[in-house]
């Protein structure tokens, strides 16, 4: 089960970053993925595929930030098309971007990504490692049973409308002036 805690824990991250990094661009601040969970699987998903990646590339500063920047790339332009293909619905678009790919990636945002692993890899996921580590069994269970009827009543709501607003049951924040 620690690995379904790396996931939602990396997703949170991911989804604060996104609240962040839009309040701070003057971007939309309806940045979610579920209904009432505040998580961006996305980041989850790129963390973990980052963090299988082997010893040699995780040790390495330099690979890190290459591969493990490719890598979390790649799982951001699959999820895209899953989430194009399953639901009709984009999340985001890097269009207008340097380097973009059909607007599913760009060469701005893999930077970022492999950038951000550093911290990522050698400072907070052996906190995190050493956290997950002690949650109780039925906390884990709590947990995925959460986070799986989100992601049932999500995907309901996704295909039945493919409007990635109907996922907003907040009103956003007005923006200061």
């Amino acid at each position: 089960m620690e690995w379904f805690w790396y996931f939602l824990f990396y997703s949170f991250l991911g989804f604060l970053l996104e609240v962040g990094y839009a309040w701070w661009t003057g971007g939309d601040l309806d940045r979610k993925c579920l209904l009432l969970l505040p998580l961006c699987p996305v980041y989850g998903l790129g963390a973990c595929a980052v963090l299988l990646l082997p010893g040699a590339v995780l040790r390495s500063p330099v690979l890190l930030v290459i591969v493990g920047g490719l890598t979390a790339t790649a799982v951001e332009y699959a999820v895209s098309v899953f989430y194009q293909r399953a639901f009709s619905v984009s999340f985001w678009d890097y269009r207008g971007q340097l380097g973009n790919l059909n607007g599913r990636v760009c060469l701005p945002f893999t930077l970022a990504w492999g950038l951000l692993l550093l911290p990522m890899v050698y400072w907070v996921h052996p906190a995190a490692v050493r956290l997950f580590a002690v949650i109780p069994p039925p906390a884990s269970w709590a947990a995925l049973a959460a986070f799986t009827a989100d992601g049932i009543v999500s995907s309901v709501i996704l295909r039945r409308t493919g409007d990635r607003t109907r996922l907003r049951w907040y009103r956003t924040a007005e923006r200061p002036q």
